[in-house]
């Protein structure tokens, strides 16, 4: 008789984002809409607030944006001003259906021309969809 491997189950909310405790975490594009839940697990997980305005660099930009916001090349450039060399960027967009979403072809496009990369995409509230962006390990060829 087989074994059957045992299930993991899918991570979601701010636990598939992959941050810990210390991490300091700036939070832009913060409005009504937002999902607290998500907000309150970010802070539960980095054991600390949110940072709007710093005088350090900053581990993570957590940037919500919504289609209406403008474009998204400047949202992601305007969250490089704090950033760590080695940080990273969670765009959270609504997810596709919802009010204000973004279409992934013009995600992909406005990171790529911020000189930005897509790593990877996740669930993270039951409206909005996380989108992991890194600078780009080696030189541009």
């Amino acid at each position: 008789m087989a074994t059957a491997e045992p299930v993991i189950p899918a991570v979601r909310g701010a636990a598939s984002l992959g941050l810990r405790a210390g991490q300091v975490v700036q939070e832009l594009g913060w409005d009504s809409d937002c999902d607290e839940q998500l907000r309150t697990e970010v802070m539960d997980l980095i054991d600390g607030d949110l940072v709007e305005d710093t005088v350090e660099a900053v581990d993570v930009v957590l940037l919500w944006w919504r289609d209406e916001d403008g474009d998204v090349v400047d949202g992601l450039v305007d969250s490089l001003t704090d950033l760590a060399e080695s940080g990273y960027i969670w765009l959270v967009t609504p997810k596709v259906g919802r009010r204000g979403h973004l279409d992934p072809a013009d995600l992909a496009e406005g990171a790529l021309t911020a000189g930005l990369a897509v790593t990877r995409s996740a669930s993270v509230a039951s409206d909005w969809q996380g989108h992991k962006i890194v600078r780009p390990k080696g030189p541009r060829k």
